[in-house]
């Protein structure tokens, strides 16, 4: 298993925000991770994660760099891409009083919705990750967290607090409100590596 997961290649978005952190998951997980600066530098990659930041930072930085073309073709070859936080606005479909959002998930979403920095907080999750509950909570921490307000009705909702939910799936799109990276529990990575996997064996 573990020979089968350095064959693949996880680019994390490193234009701004938390991605050393997703690296040092990525590979804690026995998988390999690679910063992506450049828009060439998506060609290789298998799966890609946007990391938490500032999304507006990021966003402009996209553009700048002219990544939406190549983020695009990504997206349309169903190769996986995990958003956190800042990464999850700018995954979604629509951002309440913003325009921007690349769309690639039927979510819309509040930034900050659940207070600024100071109003950091951390909350013991219910997972629902393979179509099973998993009994184990997971300790998730939100920071400036964006709040999902609406799902489209092929989204999958994968993690909740009460009513809230702060982690859903669209076919090969996942996002979280909150931080895994942050979390010495590495099962949130470790479903977005089999997201991974299941692509690379079926383009095989």
């Amino acid at each position: 298993m573990e020979s089968d997961l350095k064959n693949l290649k996880i680019g994390v978005l490193a234009l701004q925000g938390a991605f050393r952190e997703h690296i040092i998951a990525i590979k804690g997980c026995g998988a390999l991770a690679y910063e992506v600066r450049l828009p060439y530098e998506l060609e290789d990659k298998d799966g890609l994660i946007i990391p938490g930041g500032e999304s507006t930072t990021i966003s402009k930085l996209i553009e700048l760099y002219e990544f939406k073309p190549r983020l695009d073709n990504f997206y349309r070859k169903g190769k996986p891409i995990f958003g956190t936080c800042a990464g999850l606005i700018l995954l979604a479909r629509r951002v309440k009083n913003e325009n921007f959002g690349l769309g690639y998930i039927d979510i819309e979403v509040e930034r900050n919705a659940y207070g600024r920095q100071i109003d950091s907080f951390e909350e013991f999750i219910d997972l629902n990750l393979n179509h099973n509950s998993d009994p184990k909570k997971f300790r998730a921490i939100f920071i400036r967290a964006p709040k999902i307000t609406k799902v489209g009705d092929n989204v999958k909702v994968l993690g909740k607090i009460g009513n809230n939910v702060v982690m859903a799936r669209e076919k090969n799109v996942l996002v979280s409100s909150f931080h895994p990276e942050l979390s010495e529990d590495r099962r949130i990575h470790q479903y977005f590596l089999n997201m991974i996997r299941e692509y690379v064996k079926k383009e095989n």
